[in-house]
């Protein structure tokens, strides 16, 4: 029985070896092949946040690597076809804010002399304010940006002296550039309370807003997000005008019958 029991741990010490042997003679797997690195492209971003209406300078853009299949669009500006390109953008103002790291857009930025204002208007529209308070202004919860109607409030005489009021919206889908000298939200204030709301109209509904500041108070009632998006300026229909003796006329109010 011994002589056994050393033969079968003898065979099986003798397998282990072997098994050791082999394992330890394997030659290692191969590495694996380097993964290439992703071509890249230099991309005009901004270095720090822009606000809307500041002016870039050298300290507020940056040349960053991007991936080539993401510089495709034609709104970036490379810095392979545009080695220039930061040099030839100070100085202009930012239509609508940057974040740190965003890439710079050249439609996003106006260059000229004029005021902020006057370069973020779009052709053809005027820039018009009318008075306002926390009563007429939605209790001051309209900020730059958001579109309102335009609705005038006037106090008449009826024939037997009493005074009746009356409210007619006269001007749809308006947007608001500014609330007294606030352009756009900052530091996260929600609420702007002003006296002076600026408004983007054309020429001749900037007519008709002025007529009406005369014939009584003005008040802007917000409009949904929803509501006030990819739409112009409406002129509303307005029987409570023409029964005054103020008829809108296309864009206008005509006072042939004014009082």
């Amino acid at each position: 029985m011994k002589a056994a029991r050393i033969l079968i741990l003898g065979v099986a010490l003798a397998a282990g070896g072997v098994a050791a042997y082999l394992v330890t003679s394997e030659e290692p797997p191969p590495a694996p092949p380097p993964v290439a690195a992703a071509p890249t492209d230099e991309v005009l971003v901004a270095s720090s946040d822009i606000g809307i209406g500041q002016a870039v300078s050298a300290q507020t853009l940056r040349w960053q690597a991007w991936p080539s299949t993401a510089t495709a669009s034609p709104n970036f500006i490379l810095k392979k076809q545009r080695p220039n390109g930061m040099e030839q953008l100070i100085g202009s103002i930012a239509r609508t804010p940057f974040a740190n790291g965003e890439p710079i857009r050249e439609d996003k930025l106006i260059k000229g002399n004029g005021g902020y204002l006057a370069a973020v208007l779009p052709a053809g529209m005027r820039a018009i304010s009318t008075p306002i308070s926390p009563e007429t202004g939605a209790g001051g919860f309209i900020l730059p940006n958001d579109r309102v109607d335009v609705v005038l409030i006037r106090a008449q005489k009826t024939s037997t002296g009493q005074e009746l009021y009356t409210s007619e919206t006269i001007l749809t889908n308006v947007r608001v550039l500014a609330i007294d000298q606030t352009v756009e939200e900052k530091n996260g204030q929600r609420v702007v309370v002003g006296k002076i709301a600026t408004l983007a109209l054309n020429a001749r509904n900037a007519e008709t807003l002025v007529l009406a500041t005369r014939l009584g108070t003005m008040a802007l009632a917000l409009r949904s997000m929803a509501d006030g998006k990819g739409a112009d300026v409406e002129e509303a229909e307005s029987p409570g005008l023409a029964r005054a003796g103020i008829s809108v006329v296309r864009y206008g109010l005509s006072t042939t019958n004014m009082r």
